[in-house]
């Protein structure tokens, strides 16, 4: 019978995919999950991660289970959270056991390199890494400044853009002026309150009324998408009026 081995997950920085409780990790904060033999390593990993983020951006949901540790994991994990870890965006780090997989934005290439180089000669030869960095897309970076964090406004339980919304969307269109000839998706999101088929259909409707502002106001249509995810991917929890409104959100994203 195969021995389980221990594993930790984290989740990096904005990552959207990968989700604990239904909430996903907000920038600058990591979401460790997995499971490790022992509250003392626990301890260590959780003491490191609060040395490198701050106490308030680590969420601990790490388990306790049995699980039989490789030679010196706990010393290799530590080599694995190194300052590097924070020049990475909306990624992953997992340790299953001895395979050590990292995916994520950097910056730039030289910093993907480096990052993958220091990775694999921190660990001895009995690990496998797979590197999944990419570099950021420059466009990208373009449509994120110009939206900066900020809400598309609608009214209530509508999918009628308000006059601030209006305001923000000219922003973005004079954004998108600047990745002219590249596809973007926008992609509605909602919070949690009401039937999720309400929601899904509410998120597609405001989606489907910034690609017609859009596309009414000099963008052409055919490089727009719209899709409606609802209250599927929260950013904030629902359980208060501030994370409610900070899910309520339109996010542009270039098209890979």
């Amino acid at each position: 019978m195969a021995r389980l081995l221990p594993a930790i997950l984290l989740a990096l920085a904005g990552c959207a995919n990968t989700q604990a409780q239904g909430v996903a990790p907000q920038p600058g904060q990591v979401l460790a999950s997995g499971t490790v033999p022992d509250e003392a390593t626990k301890a260590s990993v959780l003491t490191r991660l609060r040395e490198l983020y701050g106490d308030d951006k680590v969420v601990d949901q790490i388990s306790i289970g049995q699980v039989a540790m490789p030679a010196n994991w706990n010393g290799y994990v530590q080599k694995l959270l190194s300052p590097d870890l924070k020049q990475i965006s909306r990624g992953q780090l997992k340790i299953d056991g001895t395979t050590v997989s990292l995916r994520g934005e950097v910056a730039n290439e030289a910093q993907r390199q480096k990052i993958a180089s220091d990775v694999a000669t921190s660990l001895n030869p009995t690990y496998t890494v797979n590197n999944g960095l990419r570099v950021s897309s420059s466009e990208q970076g373009i449509l994120d400044s110009a939206l900066a964090n900020r809400t598309v406004e609608f009214e209530s339980g509508k999918a009628t853009l308000t006059p601030a919304g209006r305001a923000i969307l000219d922003e973005m269109i004079r954004a998108m002026q600047k990745v002219k000839g590249r596809k973007v998706e926008i992609i509605g999101h909602t919070d949690n309150v009401g039937l999720r088929a309400t929601n899904l259909g509410l998120s597609q409707a405001r989606a489907d009324a910034v690609k017609a502002y859009m596309a009414a106001n000099g963008i052409n249509g055919d490089l727009l998408s719209a899709s409606g995810q609802g209250s599927d991917r929260p950013v904030a929890g629902n359980d208060t009026p501030e994370g409610r409104a900070r899910n309520r959100r339109i996010e542009f994203r270039i098209a890979q």
